[in-house]
């Protein structure tokens, strides 16, 4: 281990915390007989910091944002491509969530989706066994002809890719029927 740099293994936000529920997502992905592709990596904390390692891969690398409405009355997961500009203020007219967005705390985070800042990702729902997070998907994410969708699988370490059409069998396997939005 480099001893000039924290050990954060089982810090907040590190995405070794998850590393039980990574395989168990592996597991998932497989008794589904969905393919991934996987990419190990160094722990990033952004897209920004993930684009390096992915960059020769074909497909579309996600931005996801957890939100609850300003009225408490419901948590949300927004899954986009990770250059697209998102207004927070549209997104909730477009889905009717009263009163607006805005971002939930990590502790709910953790609570809700069983990861951490950093670790966020569109098979987060794969934890919500009580489907209470509604899935937003901007629509070209799915339907844009991507090879593959890219995102964490748990753990901020790894990125791993599935094709659109098993993203989807995916999402409906675990309860969560995407809502699609326009960005």
């Amino acid at each position: 281990m480099d001893e000039s740099k924290p050990d954060t293994s089982m810090s907040p936000g590190s995405g070794n915390m998850n590393l039980g529920n990574r395989k168990e997502l592996e597991d998932f992905f497989e008794k589904l007989s969905i393919n991934v592709v996987t990419v190990e990596h160094p722990e990033v904390f952004t897209v920004e910091a993930m684009l390096p390692y992915v960059q020769q891969l074909n497909g579309a690398v996600s931005k996801n944002l957890f939100l609850k409405d300003k009225k408490k009355k419901g948590l949300w997961l927004l899954t986009a491509r990770h250059e697209i500009t998102v207004n927070l203020a549209d997104l909730a007219k477009q889905v009717g969530a009263p009163g607006g967005f805005r971002f939930a705390d990590e502790s709910l985070l953790k609570e809700a989706l069983g990861v951490g800042q950093g670790c966020v990702t569109p098979f987060a729902v794969f934890n919500d066994k009580e489907q209470k997070v509604k899935l937003l998907v901007d629509s070209d994410f799915v339907n844009g002809g991507h090879e593959r969708i890219y995102g964490h699988p748990m753990v901020n370490s790894a990125t791993i890719g599935i094709t659109p059409e098993d993203l989807m069998k995916f999402w409906e396997a675990t309860g969560h029927k995407p809502i699609l939005v326009n960005l």
